[in-house]
């Protein structure tokens, strides 16, 4: 029942960072660095997570929002982990 919800949220998210991204004069490498960076930063946090012990776990919500929203994302994700 709520499984649509999700769907919307990740396709609104899809269609802005599309639309962000077709802005630019390469889009597609624009999106693709902004994947690789956020993959790179939820690699490093898990890398270093011995030592300062600090986690995000991954899964098919941190890994979608990683690849789409970047390095923003991930940092909205420890927010989030901090607030909640």
């Amino acid at each position: 029942m709520n499984g649509w919800w999700y769907g919307l949220a990740a396709g609104v998210c899809l269609l802005a960072v599309g639309r962000s991204a077709a802005s630019q004069r390469h889009p597609v490498r624009t999106l693709l660095a902004g994947a690789i960076c956020g993959v790179g930063a939820l690699a490093l946090l898990a890398l270093t997570e011995p030592l300062t012990g600090i986690s995000l776990p991954l899964n098919r919500f941190t890994g979608f929002v990683a690849v789409v929203l970047g390095v923003p994302g991930v940092t909205a994700l420890l927010l989030l982990q901090l607030l909640l």
